[in-house]
């Protein structure tokens, strides 16, 4: 008798979450170490206890506060943002390796290009993009941070399939994931949206999302502080007041409506660490 109500339980367990189970979510915060603004605020959103994967610019100036902030929350998961371009005006960072290792990565003041177009106009050498991408996971590595997964600042180290197998080489070598390559659904981004209604874009967008399926939204946070509003892109169709839009995105994602949405649509916050333990590199697949 005891057996079988042992058993009733388990099914009616099985079928609670096969019924009320939601959509997965991963929340990914691109640019951290890229400024004191940046930062600042990836440390707001971590004290909200929200599972989150933050994608770390390696090469910038603010990486060694990024990881201090970092070692101190077990929310996160942490990727490499593999850089190959420097797209601020005012704001300038280089190869991890230096520009005399990546000579063809680099102008003449030994800064990575601003644009997609000018890195491939110089016609980039595919080895010295390989012994870029290496020192910097390398440099991630040596942080001490737990690593679970990279991706690509601007789309320009997966912007060929040369690239994107170089990708899938490092990964599997590293043991790590690489975001959109676990069959994640790319989400509709509010990085365009006015930042009066970021918010509410968010909101919705969370309200009508299918029962099923894993979705991958990318963030981009910051504080209005001095430094980020002094920043200015250096394409034509860069965003104007950057600073405003990141903190708009910040403010969102620490919302009362947005952890009540959350919460009311049973979504599951996944992170890049659960999939690199559940699925490992050998289950990446390339989505281009």
């Amino acid at each position: 008798m005891l057996k079988k109500s042992v058993i009733a339980l388990f099914w009616v367990l099985i079928l609670s979450v096969i019924l009320f189970a939601g959509p997965n979510l991963i929340i990914r915060c691109d640019d951290i170490g890229m400024s004191h603004s940046v930062n600042a605020a990836a440390k707001e959103l971590l004290d909200t206890g929200l599972p989150v994967n933050y994608s770390v610019m390696f090469p910038c100036g603010w990486v060694p506060e990024a990881v201090e902030i970092m070692k101190k929350y077990d929310n996160v998961s942490i990727g490499v943002h593999l850089v190959l371009n420097s797209e601020w005006q005012e704001y300038k960072w280089g190869p991890v390796s230096g520009g005399k290792a990546v000579p063809s990565l680099v102008d003449k003041h030994g800064y990575f290009f601003p644009t997609r177009a000018l890195f491939e106009e110089n016609n980039p050498k595919f080895e010295e993009i390989e012994t870029e991408l290496r020192a910097q996971i390398e440099r991630a590595l040596q942080t001490g941070l737990r690593i679970s997964y990279m991706d690509y600042h601007m789309g320009t180290a997966a912007s060929t399939a040369e690239y994107q197998e170089l990708l899938m080489k490092l990964a599997k070598e590293y043991k790590i994931g690489i975001s959109r390559f676990y069959g994640e659904q790319d989400s509709k981004s509010i990085y365009s949206v006015d930042p009066e209604i970021k918010k509410d874009s968010l909101v919705s967008f969370i309200k009508n999302l299918p029962k099923e399926g894993t979705y991958l939204m990318v963030f981009h946070i910051g504080r209005t502080f001095p430094e980020m509003k002094a920043m200015t892109d250096t394409h034509p169709w860069g965003l104007k007041e950057m600073s405003r839009h990141r903190q708009a995105e910040l403010e969102a994602l620490t919302s009362p409506e947005f952890r009540f949405v959350l919460k009311k649509k049973k979504v599951n916050i996944v992170t890049y660490d659960q999939l690199l333990k559940e699925k490992g590199p050998e289950q990446l697949k390339n989505p281009f």
